[in-house]
């Protein structure tokens, strides 16, 4: 069972405020094909509809690889641990390494360099949620969008979503959100009472949106979290549970938790630790230790917040006779984020007062303790760097500490052998055509008159339902700071201005020992293999 406290819910009013502006008719064919009517042909791929999974989707915003209490992590995390202990922990899954990149990735199957067109979802890409819907399933979004467009904006219910509720763009205070949104129209000031909190008011209106459904039909849920993103935002009470917790540093924390890792078997029981960064002190030489450790207990707070409003959302529906039938899917967008931010940091996320008229204090200040809705700090090198243990480098980094997530699977009526780990290699290109798969749904081969673009993915199923071994794949990273190409054990890895590096992932899984100048042959296999695959998205971007 799913044990957690009743949070009281801030209560949504009527609004009549229209965020978006009458649309001109010389908008462009990308804009007109986001606005119009989806026209889609998807198709069944067998006669068992009535037989289809609810599907529930969740995805958390800038968390390391060993923050669950299920992958390693001492942050209290009992409901996703149940799901994880009662389903499957994929324990080789890559995201991409930064947000908004992840979600077109994961939303399309298509790598982010073809599906993600102007900030906005490419118009040829058909998404999960208009595939879904054209086969009876309803659609409901609640969380971080993040792929609203430049130009314009493109919003969740343009793309598939029949009803969405949460803010347009990739970050913004818990407490007084930038761009709330409700389907179409602009709530902001939903926010406005004492006890709002954006966590909880993601996970209360899923409740809503689940116990609001029609129970004859499918549902789709997709619940984007903004926890654990910057800002360090958390209520006194919830960031109190975890006083003192982290009194002993990143260093030991990171030792503690590579050995519950190994216990849990979600790394290798003979991976070495990777060094510090270099960025980061050795905890006793650390000037701010008070600071450093609240820090930590923000970020801690709202890890379990998130997890105690996804207990919320399991029990609705269990309550609804939903959950024997619902698949859920719960993964990361990227790795932990390092990034210190100063005190002139703005923004339109950032607010210049709080809801009662205070100031802003923005920027990571020692000494100034993070939590209040005054404060907008992130958790910097140190605590990202345990984040992502054992492996290197942070969000915005292809090597491992980037993009090497958890996932989660959970489906009492699909998964029979639950409990273990999937060692299959695997990426957010695959969810899209995994649902599909266990949905019987074929996918379009037309959106709006023209044929769509295919995806890149494959299909887990088999894997979920316990009939496969794990095989050889080619997965391809390119954004921000980052460039990679696995393929089998091999990884080509590269800082978007540095030399390529070579490593053997099966001997070397957290990038230790550099083998470029080894095997310069493979080096220059795997280059001419990224160079095609990059020239080969150019080309498909255009259509």
């Amino acid at each position: 069972m799913f044990h957690c406290p009743t949070i009281k819910r801030a209560g949504y009013r009527q609004f009549v405020v229209h965020y978006l502006l009458n649309r001109v008719a010389a908008l462009s064919v990308f804009f007109a094909a986001v606005f119009l009517a989806r026209a889609i042909q998807a198709q069944p791929a067998s006669d068992n509809s009535n037989e289809r999974p609810h599907i529930l989707l969740i995805m958390s915003d800038d968390m390391g690889y060993s923050d669950l209490g299920c992958f390693g992590g001492e942050i209290e995390t009992p409901n996703l641990d149940e799901l994880a202990f009662n389903g499957l922990r994929f324990t080789k899954f890559y995201s991409e390494n930064m947000c908004w990149v992840s979600r077109a990735s994961m939303l399309t199957g298509v790598y982010h360099k073809t599906s993600l067109f102007k900030s906005a979802i490419h118009p040829r890409c058909v998404t999960l949620p208009e595939t879904l819907r054209s086969m009876g399933y309803q659609t409901r979004m609640s969380g971080k969008w993040h792929l609203a467009g430049k130009g314009t904006t493109v919003f969740p219910v343009d793309r598939g979503f029949e009803h969405a509720y949460g803010i347009l763009g990739g970050a913004s205070s818990f407490f007084a959100p930038y761009s709330l949104t409700r389907d179409r129209k602009n709530v902001e000031h939903e926010a406005n009472a004492p006890d709002y909190y954006f966590t909880n008011a993601i996970s209360d209106t899923a409740v809503e949106y689940i116990e609001q459904s029609d129970g004859e039909k499918p549902l789709f849920m997709y619940m984007a979290y903004t926890a654990a993103h910057w800002p360090l935002h958390a209520f006194p009470k919830d960031i109190a549970r975890y006083k003192g917790k982290y009194s002993a540093g990143w260093d030991e924390l990171r030792k503690t938790r590579l050995e519950k890792m190994k216990k849990l078997g979600v790394v290798e029981a003979d991976i070495q630790m990777s060094a510090r960064h270099p960025n980061v002190p050795a905890w006793k030489d650390e000037p701010n230790k008070a600071w450093q450790e609240r820090r930590m207990e923000v970020y801690a707070a709202q890890v379990t917040v998130m997890d105690e409003g996804i207990g919320r959302v399991i029990n609705a529906l269990r309550k609804s006779g939903r959950l024997e039938n619902t698949l859920v899917l719960f993964t990361i967008d990227n790795g932990g984020c390092h990034v210190e931010y100063g005190e002139n940091r703005k923004g339109s996320y950032l607010p210049t007062k709080t809801r009662a008229g205070q100031p802003m204090k923005p920027g990571n200040i020692p000494n100034l303790m993070p939590g209040p809705e005054n404060t907008y700090q992130s958790y910097g090198y140190g605590w990202a760097n345990a984040s992502n243990t054992p492996y290197r480098m942070f969000k915005q980094f292809d090597h491992e500490g980037g993009i090497h997530t958890p996932m989660i699977a959970h489906w009492p009526k699909g998964i029979t052998q639950t409990g273990g780990v999937v060692r299959q290699v695997s990426h957010l290109v695959d969810i899209m055509p995994t649902l599909l798969h266990v949905t019987n749904i074929k996918h379009p081969k037309a959106i709006d008159k023209h044929e769509s673009i295919a995806m890149d993915g494959r299909s887990l199923k088999s894997h979920l339902i316990g009939k496969a071994d794990p095989e050889p794949r080619e997965l391809y990273f390119y954004h921000a700071q980052g460039r990679a190409l696995r393929d089998g054990d091999w990884k080509l890895v590269k800082l978007s201005k540095g030399k390529w590096e070579l490593y053997n992932l099966k001997e070397d899984p957290n990038e230790l020992k550099n083998l470029a100048e080894r095997f310069p042959d493979r080096v220059r296999e795997l280059h001419a293999k990224f160079e095609a695959w990059e020239q080969k998205q150019v080309k498909r971007s255009k259509l």
